[in-house]
């Protein structure tokens, strides 16, 4: 791996990271509780997990120029891996037992505020 594109890779990293503590706190104002960032499991990675109430959302947290290709960004077969990673997830802890699942995005676009839409893709 040349060392331009190692360091590519380690910008985008911590700009990933910056991005999902960044979505982090806006979750927490609007009263959410982060019970984890970059859960990894067979499934598939959650980049946050949080609770308010008896929802328990995924959120992806993307970055990119518009709202629209944000969306676009989480096909149909990772919106499933995120659905049963969290089953996964929740089926290991007992306080989520019976909480509804639900999968959000948090778009961050240059320029512009962070964008949470709960339930991003419904149905789908």
């Amino acid at each position: 791996m040349t060392s331009v594109r190692s360091r590519r890779g380690g910008l985008a990293r911590r700009s990933g990271r910056r991005g999902e503590v960044l979505a982090a706190l806006l979750l927490m104002l609007k009263g959410y509780r982060i019970l984890g960032f970059r859960l990894a499991s067979p499934q598939g990675e959650i980049d946050l997990l949080a609770l308010k109430g008896g929802v328990l959302a995924v959120v992806e947290v993307k970055r990119r120029t518009t709202l629209e290709t944000a969306l676009e960004a989480v096909r149909a077969d990772q919106r499933q891996r995120l659905r049963r990673a969290a089953a996964a997830v929740a089926a290991g802890r007992p306080a989520l037992k019976g909480a509804t699942i639900r999968l959000d995005l948090i778009a961050l676009a240059p320029g512009r505020l962070p964008r949470h839409i709960p339930d991003a893709w419904k149905g789908g």
